[in-house]
């Protein structure tokens, strides 16, 4: 498969070939009966665009009945828990970030998880070592304590319309009356057979009868519905100082691990007080503008928003309407080979580290970065740091640490022309693997996104464990505004650290390769992140032409069979949207609108 081929467009206009595809929501969930997933749809009275058909649907059928983007996003999260259970869920978090159409302003919310309050820089070192990653994330270690609830709620306050426990009833239907098992679900539970079978709990759940659930079987959650009717009723309160809590503390504390399968299921830390402490962070979005556009996303304690930035500012000056190939591929991946070497230096929880956001996303800074980029020649990484508090300086060099490649993300509009981009997750596929027992749930290892010793020990990691900090991140949910503050496009994606890059060459192929988003989505991606070695996805890789030019330049490729699962919406003229998903990755992705366009 080669790339699209780029096509002209206007920013706010659509290929006819996009604009003949509409999808409305599929009647609810019964029993698992849904319509086909299509990965476009352009109509009127808003889009929902996820992974999972399910999930868009309950988000449309909010809409439908007069809730707006925000009441619509919690319901498309709430029903991800369901069907999309290793990626997201009440056990989880994530950020959030909301385009307020009447004040035409961006808002986001920090919904990351924190380490406990005990907690110290020693949270992964045994025996004066740091443990090995798969001894970390299948314990109660790896569990922050849960921003999901948290997150939902601030929303819902602020700018929703609905109480959670009416955005909450479809993601409970579907838990009740289940949903259909697909090769993608069937999939990642056969990776986590093993871990999943270390806990009975999540071993009953997950592997009904013992064995793998079946490609067209009907999935039910029956503690999962019960868990959202509880929070329904109770509010996020059962979590954070009820019932539901203590079970979540019970389950960290002593993880339930088969005594017999030998798996040492260490303890985790967190108590009461970090449950009761917990607050989702209302904050200010970051700001670049990029081809007269501005491009709001997450501030620290996600890297998202300073990293995509960063790289954008790189770019800027860069003509990349009229590079070729190789060109683009190029200037792409060198600057976000340099923008990773300056997140993994700068940004960490603002609350503990002195993040330069202003410094990072300047234009100036970029400039000189951006001059370490060459046409004939390819940086050696680990490349150095810069220091935006001081022009001209570098700093020590540091590889980029490994953080988990999943998550889920979903993208709404309404009819009122409120936009959000929502990025929520329990880090990697399985999370913990540790199952709430009775609440049909798993736990995150949101805290191995902590480095668990320095990077390089002769400089200061901003991303060492403290108590009650939240791990760097990635995720980078984003929405691009035009110059008289109303939307253009609003995009994301899961993917661990190749978030950035994902997000970051979605914008640069729809805005600057004026691709439609749909095939600036579905584009084979590469991925640089400060390492020896930029991952290629197939269709890159087996390009024996275009890989052999860039190689011919320095460039040093590993295969990455699958990188992200992006969705976006996009303002169209005359008050339609258009929902964007994957076409392939992941199955293929949900788009949905009220009502289609003809």
């Amino acid at each position: 498969m080669r790339r699209p081929v780029a096509r002209k467009l206007t920013v706010l206009a659509v290929s006819a070939a996009v604009v003949s595809v509409g999808a409305a929501a599929p009647p609810a969930a019964s029993g698992g009966a849904t319509a086909a997933k299509v990965p476009v749809a352009v109509g009127y009275g808003g889009a929902v665009a996820s992974v999972d058909q399910d999930a868009s649907a309950a988000g449309i059928e909010v809409l439908r009945k007069g809730g707006n983007a925000v009441d619509a996003a919690v319901a498309t999260a709430a029903a991800l828990g369901v069907t999309e259970p290793y990626s997201s869920g009440v056990g989880g978090g994530g950020y959030f970030v909301y385009y307020d159409a009447k004040s035409r302003t961006v808002h986001t919310i920090d919904g990351r998880e924190t380490a406990p309050l005990t907690a110290d820089s020693n949270l992964f070192v045994e025996n004066g070592q740091p443990l090995a990653f798969a001894d970390a994330v299948s314990s109660g270690l790896s569990v922050g304590t849960p921003g999901t609830p948290a997150t939902w709620q601030t929303a819902l306050d602020q700018w929703g319309s609905e109480r959670l426990g009416t955005v909450l009833k479809p993601a409970e239907r579907i838990a009740r009356d289940g949903f259909v098992v697909d090769d993608t679900f069937r999939s990642q539970t056969a990776a986590n057979e093993t871990r999943f079978r270390y806990f009975p709990d999540t071993a009953k759940l997950f592997l009904p009868g013992g064995q793998l659930p079946v490609v067209g079987s009907t999935f039910k959650n029956p503690d999962l519905a019960r868990t959202y009717e509880e929070l329904g009723k109770k509010g996020i309160g059962a979590i954070y100082r009820g019932d539901l809590g203590k079970d979540i503390l019970t389950t960290v504390d002593n993880p339930p691990a088969d005594p017999s399968s030998g798996w040492k299921a260490r303890a985790g830390k967190l108590s009461a007080k970090d449950l009761a402490a917990y607050r989702a962070k209302l904050q200010a979005p970051t700001e670049t503008s990029y081809r007269g556009l501005k491009v709001y996303s997450i501030a620290p304690s996600s890297s998202g928003g300073t990293t995509v930035g960063e790289a954008l500012n790189i770019l800027e000056n860069t003509d990349l309407s009229k590079a070729s190939e190789v060109q683009y591929l190029h200037h792409y991946i060198e600057a976000s080979r340099i923008s990773f070497a300056d997140r993994g230096r700068w940004v960490g929880d603002p609350a503990f580290e002195d993040v330069p956001t202003k410094g990072l996303l300047s234009q100036r800074y970029a400039d000189e970065r951006a001059a370490l980029i060459h046409d004939d020649s390819v940086l050696t990484s680990p490349v150095a740091p810069g220091d935006p508090n001081d022009p001209g300086s570098t700093g020590t060099a540091a590889p980029t640490t490994y953080e988990g490649e999943n998550t889920t993300h979903l993208t709404v509009a309404d009819k009122w022309g409120n936009v959000v981009s929502y990025t929520l997750t329990i880090e990697q596929t399985g999370g913990s693997a540790i199952t709430v027992p009775g609440r049909g749930f798993l736990l995150n290892n949101e805290l191995t996104d902590f480095s668990f010793t320095p990077a390089n020990p002769a400089v200061h990691d901003p991303n060492l464990p403290g108590p009650g900090k939240r791990p760097r991140s990635s995720i980078s949910p984003t929405i691009v505004l035009d110059k008289t503050n109303r939307p253009v496009v609003a995009v994301g994606s899961p993917g661990g650290a190749t978030i950035i890059t994902t997000v970051l060459q979605v914008l640069t192929e729809f805005i600057d390769r004026h691709l439609p988003l749909v095939d600036a989505i579905a584009a084979p991606r590469a991925s640089q992140r400060n390492a020896a070695k930029t991952e290629l996805e197939p269709a890159l890789y087996n390009d024996p032409v275009l890989r052999g030019k860039l190689e011919a330049i320095g460039h040093v490729f590993s295969l990455n069979a699958e990188i992200g699962a992006a969705t976006g919406v996009q303002r169209l003229p005359g008050g339609k949207w258009l929902a964007a998903a994957e076409t392939v990755r992941r199955g293929g992705g949900s788009a949905q609108v009220v009502d289609p366009a003809p």
